[in-house]
């Protein structure tokens, strides 16, 4: 202490007065150093607005002093001691203060709620002067009365002695009141040593250990009545399944008493009859226990036998109903799934779902296995006609609900399609002449099965099936069959089930067909025209769009028309009659359906003509020789004609008169007519490009498969060479050889 009053007596008065003055440069206000009025820092913020001793910010409402720092001790963690000094907790006060709120001390407040929430539980639970540290007064015993023991133990009785010595201890204030007078107590003893206190006590004991007792027993009594309850019921219910069982026996022993007589069938009849009726008998009675006493498998061994004699002389196409209202009746016992709604044999897909799974089939599926459907596989292969499927289809309709789905399965796989399959594939038509007088057309015969076939057999673009296989012989039949014998037997009938595949199949194998029969077959003759092969490719036309066959008509009809138009207008001996010329190309519009006329491309063919006609009539008002000076159509015909004299007809429907016609002599086969062969034969098109070859000057051509010339190569004929162009590099030209390859390379494969 000395030696410090030294040396505060050492420093200066300047010096102390600042140490001493706590609103100093050195201390702030609340204890923490601040800046003086004349420091740097003060002279800045002064300059910016700030008024010593208010808040930073324009408003005022900052901190008044710097953030102090709270240190904990070393190796203490949070919580350890205060996190807020008080100078933080005075600037929240203050915070809160400007917007109006008052801001509590969380800690001392929360200390001082829970202080008053745990006084005010303690003296709610607590009854009279609580004790000290506010614990719970020990409850008070509560004995009962005697009458109230009794009231609990039913059937128990009290007696009397000891009602008075229990009522005594119980709610009365007196300790003891005997009925004898005897050991009545000194009111100047203690009642906790008197021997009343002691005899009551150990009265009520023993009366409470009593009524326990009495109460047990009586719960025992009660579960031995019920188990015994119980027990007589399991005896009545084993009674009863002893009599069912019995009824059972005596059942199936008159089922075995039943004896098979195979000498005629109307012994059979009754025999299924009299069977089908115990066995319905069996199944009303004892319904709850077809599962428990396997009453499936005694049904089935008790038809096993006469339904053994029962399919040797069954045949199933003659009589294809036998035995099934029979069966029918008993499908519930048999254990059959059967949907009643499904009146039909329904196979929409590759597979059957049945509703049980068993590890192994059943006796009734085992017993249809090997007695039904060895007649059935029997009746199918060898007797069954497939242009007949009405007696296989009433059969299959009939025994559906029947059959375990794995053997309606085989019997639609394995036989009748396969069966349909060979049909199919016999089923080779040339012309109407060729078939057999009883033959018939495949829709007959196959479109009633499509219903019941699985999905794959019913899709024409699906890669096998039925009706993949149909497509194939289709196309086999268009592709050989004699155009003059008409259009094949039910073919339209074949538009609704192969729909897109039909017009591909056509457009690929029937046009390019229809159109070398046009080119090669027709003639147009105005002296007498034959209209037979023109008629025969327009019985085609409801088979194909009108813009198709429009083409066609374009492309092998009109160049023929038009070249005998062109030498009838430039004939000299006789001069051309162009009123004739007018009404021939009249009737040649009339016998043209109007759906084809109408198209541009027909139009323009008919004006085409017109223009001709008004052009040779030009030609000779001007005194031109029409035929020195009328141009040649552009498509010249594949077979030219001279037409003669025409002469004037009568007949309104040959307006125009004979014109006898030249024919050329027949050409000479060349390279072309070998490569257009063997295009015709390849179900290929070779259409000429209007264009030539830039360095040989040959005429182009382009080889396609499809009809409307899109696509395939282009090449070129020289000599006996055939040269295509390449398709990756246009400017290259190789020769190919008329095979396998170049059909590749025009599909595109």
């Amino acid at each position: 202490m000395a030696m410090m009053d030294e040396e505060e007596a050492g420093r200066s008065p300047f010096k102390r007065a600042r140490l001493n003055d706590g609103s100093s440069r050195g201390v702030g206000p609340s204890g923490s150093p601040a800046a003086g009025p004349t420091s740097f820092a003060a002279r800045m913020m002064a300059k910016m607005g700030h008024v010593q001793g208010q808040g930073l910010g324009a408003t005022g409402r900052g901190r008044l002093a710097p953030i102090e720092t709270q240190v904990r001790p070393q190796g203490a963690g949070l919580g350890t001691v205060k996190e807020k000094t008080r100078q933080a907790k005075e600037e929240e006060k203050r915070e809160a203060a400007f917007r109006g709120e008052v801001l509590e001390d969380s800690s001392e407040e929360e200390r001082k709620r829970r202080r008053k929430k745990k006084e005010d539980r303690i003296r709610g639970t607590s009854s009279g002067t609580s004790t000290p540290g506010g614990l719970k007064q020990k409850p008070k015993l509560k004995y009962r009365t005697a009458a109230e023991i009794e009231a609990a133990a039913d059937g128990l009785q009290v007696p009397s002695v000891l009602k008075s010595i229990i009522d005594v201890t119980g709610k009365e204030a007196r300790l003891l009141t005997s009925a004898s007078g005897l050991l009545t107590p000194n009111e100047s003893m203690v009642p906790s040593e008197t021997d009343a206190t002691k005899i009551a006590k150990r009265a009520r004991r023993d009366l409470e250990a009593f009524a326990d007792e009495w109460t047990a027993l009586s719960d025992r009594k009660k579960f031995f009545e019920l188990q015994s309850s119980q027990i007589i019921g399991e005896i009545d219910e084993q009674q009863g399944d002893i009599r069912r069982l019995q009824g059972i026996i005596d059942v199936v022993q008159k089922l075995q008493a039943l004896s098979v007589d195979s000498n005629g069938i109307d012994d059979i009849s009754s025999t299924w009859e009299t069977i089908t009726r115990r066995l319905e008998s069996m199944e009303i009675d004892c319904r709850e226990e077809i599962d428990t006493f396997a009453l499936r498998e005694v049904a089935v061994a008790a038809i096993h036998p006469l339904f053994r004699v029962a399919m040797q002389d069954w045949l199933p196409l003659e009589n294809p109903t036998y035995l099934v209202a029979y069966l029918k009746r008993l499908y519930h016992i048999f254990g059959i799934d059967s949907d009643p709604d499904d009146s039909a044999l329904t196979l929409q897909n590759d597979h059957y779902n049945p509703r049980s799974r068993h590890k192994s089939t059943t006796h009734y599926e085992t017993m249809i296995y090997t007695l039904w459907l060895p007649q059935v596989r029997n009746a199918i292969t060898n007797e069954w006609d497939v242009h007949n499927p009405a007696p296989l289809i009433t059969l299959l309709q009939a025994w559906k609900p029947l059959l375990p789905p794995f053997i309606l399965a085989n019997v639609i796989d394995q036989l009748i399609i396969q069966r349909l399959n060979a049909a199919i594939a016999e089923w080779k038509p040339r012309t109407r002449k060729s078939q057999k007088p009883d033959s018939q057309p495949p829709h007959l015969w196959l479109f009633p099965w499509l219903q019941y076939l699985p999905d794959h057999h019913t899709d024409p673009t699906s890669p096998s099936g039925l009706l993949t296989d149909m497509k194939r012989r289709l196309r086999s039949v268009v592709s050989t069959w004699d155009l003059t014998a008409g259009i094949p037997p039910g073919l339209h009938h074949w538009r609704d089930v192969l729909r897109d595949e039909l017009d591909a199949l056509l457009l690929r194998h029937l046009l390019p067909r229809l159109a070398r029969y046009l080119s090669d077959d027709f003639i147009v003759d105005p002296s007498e025209q034959v209209l037979d092969p023109y008629t025969t490719v327009l019985n085609w036309l409801p088979f194909f769009k009108p813009s198709t066959f429009a083409a066609l008509l374009v492309a092998e009809f009109f160049p023929k028309w038009h070249d005998s138009l062109f030498q009838w207008l430039t004939s000299t001996d006789p001069e051309p009659n162009y009123d004739e010329i007018g009404q021939w190309l009249l009737w040649w519009q009339e016998q043209i359906p109007q759906e084809i006329n109408t198209l541009p491309s027909v139009e323009a063919e008919w004006t085409k003509g017109l223009e001709t006609i008004n052009l040779a009539l030009e030609l000779q008002e001007e005194g031109l020789n029409v035929h020195r000076h009328l141009r040649p159509p552009a498509a010249g015909p594949t077979k030219p004609l001279l037409p003669s004299t025409p002469a004037r007809s009568t007949n309104a429907n040959q307006p125009i008169g004979p014109v006898t016609p030249k024919l050329p002599p027949p050409p000479e086969t060349t390279f072309k007519d070998v490569v257009e062969d063997w295009c015709t034969e390849n179900n290929l098109w070779m259409r000429a490009l209007g264009e030539a070859h830039e360095q040989t000057g040959l005429p182009l051509y382009r080889i396609t498969a499809s009809p409307d010339g899109r696509g395939g190569v282009v090449a070129y004929l020289k000599g006996d060479v055939l040269w295509v162009r390449n398709k990756k590099d246009k400017g290259v030209w190789e020769p190919r050889g008329l095979d396998a390859g170049l059909v590749g390379v025009v599909e595109g494969v």
